[in-house]
C-alpha cells in the first residue's frame, strides 16, 4: 500500500474510535466503489475487515473503463467481492450478497460537474431510481445503517447571511440549470431516504461533502485539486478557469472518511455537513499553495495563469463561496477534522509522486 494512504487509513480508524465495534459480525455493501471516495473506503476496509469482525465485504460498479489496478491489487486477498453492477438498471436480483445486518454505502453517482453537465440523465438516475432501487432491497432487512451521499450542492449559491453554512439553510438552488442534474437529484434523493427511513423505520444517515480532495482523485477528474496537481506534478503552469476569487473551504480524505463513517454508525436518520470550516480560501490561494508545496517537493518551476474555459457553461451557477458550519457532526458525532490544507495538498503530492501518476 502507498505509505501515505497506509498512514491515512490508520488516522481513519484511531479517529472513528469505539464505535467501530458496530461493524462486527456485520455486512457492508458499496456501490460505485472504484471512484475517489471508494478507494479510501476499500483500502480502509481491506485493511481492517478482520479486526472489525465483518463477515462480508461486497463491492459493485460498471466498471464501464475496467477495474482500476488497485481494485486489482486490493482483490487478490479476497477480503472484498468485487462484482460487476449498474445501479441504474442492472438485474438487482443477481447480486450475490447477504443482505441482514448490513451496511450500505451508496456513492455511485458521477460527482465531477465537468462529467454530470456531459450525462446529465444518468446523473439523475443514479441518484435517484438507483437510491430507491437499492432502498427497496434493502427495506425489509435488518438494516444496521444506510449512508446516502447527498452534497453540499443541496445549498446552492448562498448569500453572505448562510455563510458558514449549516444543515438548516434550505438552499438557493436553480432547477434548470446546467448544474441542476445534479443538485436536485441529490435533494430528491434525500427526500426519498427522509419518506423511507419514516414508512419503514430505517437507519439512513445524510452526508453533504464540502470538497474533498486527496489521493485516490483521478488526475483527469477536471476537479480544481486534481488539475492542480496534474499541473505540479508535470511541472506545467497552474491554469485557473475563473477570476480565482470563489472561495472554499478543502477537506482531505482522511478527515472525510473519518466522518463518512461516523455518519453511518450513527444509527437513526439526520443529516450532516461533512468537511472542514477553515481557512476558507480562494482558488487562487489554492494555486498559489500547489505551487508553494511544488517547488519544496520537486523544484517546480511553473507559475499560476489565468485562463477561460472552452465549456461554455463552466462557470454558471458556480457557487461564489463554499464553506460549512459542522457544529451538529462535532457535538453529535465527535468530529474533529485536523488536516489543514497546507498539510493535506502535500500529502497529496507525495502520493502521486510514490505512484508515479501522470
Amino acid at each position: 500500500m502507498n505509505s501515505i494512504v497506509k498512514e491515512d487509513v490508520e488516522y481513519i480508524y484511531n479517529n472513528v474510535g469505539k464505535n467501530l465495534e458496530k461493524f462486527k459480525n456485520s455486512n457492508v455493501f458499496i456501490t460505485g466503489c472504484c471512484g475517489f471516495l471508494g478507494y479510501y473506503f476499500l483500502h480502509f476496509f481491506n485493511t481492517f475487515k478482520d479486526v472489525l469482525g465483518i463477515k462480508s465485504i461486497v463491492a459493485v460498479d460498471n466498471f464501464q473503463s475496467g477495474k482500476p489496478e488497485w481494485i486489482e491489487d486490493i482483490a487478490k486477498n479476497g477480503n472484498i467481492d468485487f462484482q460487476v453492477f449498474d445501479i441504474i438498471d442492472g438485474d438487482i436480483e443477481k447480486l450475490v450478497l447477504d443482505k441482514s445486518n448490513s451496511f450500505v454505502i451508496h456513492m455511485a453517482s458521477i460527482a465531477s460537474p465537468v462529467f454530470y453537465r456531459k450525462f446529465p440523465i444518468k446523473t439523475i438516475e443514479a441518484n435517484i431510481w438507483g437510491l430507491k432501487r437499492l432502498l427497496d432491497l434493502y427495506k425489509n432487512e435488518t438494516l444496521r445503517g444506510f449512508l446516502f451521499f447527498s452534497s453540499s450542492e443541496i445549498y446552492g449559491d448562498p448569500d453572505s447571511a448562510h455563510i458558514p453554512t449549516g444543515e438548516d439553510f434550505r438552499g438557493y438552488v436553480n432547477t434548470i440549470g446546467p448544474r441542476a442534474c445534479y443538485d436536485e437529484s441529490k435533494r430528491f434523493g434525500e427526500t426519498i431516504c427522509y419518506e423511507y427511513a419514516k414508512e419503514y423505520n430505517l437507519p439512513i444517515t445524510l452526508c453533504r461533502p464540502f470538497n474533498n480532495y486527496g489521493p485516490g482523485m483521478k488526475l483527469g477528474d477536471k476537479r480544481v485539486p486534481a488539475d492542480f496537481a496534474k499541473a505540479v506534478i508535470n511541472n506545467e503552469d497552474i491554469v485557473i478557469l475563473s477570476d480565482g476569487k470563489p472561495t472554499r473551504t478543502f477537506c482531505y480524505i482522511a478527515d472525510a472518511i473519518t466522518g463518512y463513517l461516523k455518519v453511518l454508525l450513527h444509527g437513526t436518520f439526520d443529516v450532516f455537513n461533512i468537511g472542514i470550516d477553515k481557512p476558507e480560501i480562494s482558488i487562487l490561494e489554492l494555486a498559489n499553495i500547489y505551487a508553494e508545496k511544488g517547488r519544496k517537493l520537486f523544484n517546480y518551476t511553473g507559475k499560476v495563469i489565468y485562463q477561460k474555459s472552452e465549456e461554455k457553461n463552466y462557470l454558471t451557477d458556480n457557487p461564489n463561496r463554499r464553506c460549512p458550519i459542522i457544529e451538529k457532526a462535532r457535538t453529535i458525532l465527535d468530529y474533529k477534522p485536523s488536516i489543514y490544507v497546507e498539510d493535506g495538498v502535500e500529502r497529496f503530492l507525495k502520493y502521486i509522486n510514490e505512484e508515479g501518476l501522470k
